[in-house]
């Protein structure tokens, strides 16, 4: 069975957009960039204000604030993130519940919910 992981936010600008809400929630923040993570964007010509992914953690499900690509019809706006320790028989059971599948990658795969709208499973 899955649990919830996150809450995902397309957006135009993800880092100012992560600030408010980061601001607005009780005891949430933007998540520290270590030096790791800063090398990966730096070598991407990219900083913590242009990330294109910006995550905000706090006592609740964790907020992924992600760069919007592709028209607003043809995105969701918000979508779920649920982890399983076994994402394939997580995908199957959901299929078996009325989900319909859209693509994988190595580290998630998209499904759609009986109304179309995109979620993504990831493994825990």
């Amino acid at each position: 069975m899955a649990r919830l992981k996150e809450i995902v936010i397309d957006c135009d600008i993800p880092s100012r957009v992560a600030r408010f809400w980061a601001a607005a929630l009780d005891g949430y923040q933007v998540m520290p960039y270590d030096d790791a993570e800063l090398a990966r964007l730096a070598a991407m010509g990219l900083t913590p204000k242009t990330d294109p992914t910006v995550m905000v953690d706090g006592p609740g499900t964790r907020l992924c604030f992600h760069l919007r690509q592709g028209e607003r019809p043809a995105r969701n706006r918000v979508h779920l993130d649920i982890a399983a320790s076994d994402r394939r028989q997580e995908v199957e059971r959901l299929l078996s519940l009325g989900a319909t599948f859209v693509r994988e990658t190595d580290t998630y795969t998209v499904l759609n919910d009986p109304e179309g709208n995109n979620f993504c499973v990831t493994s825990e």
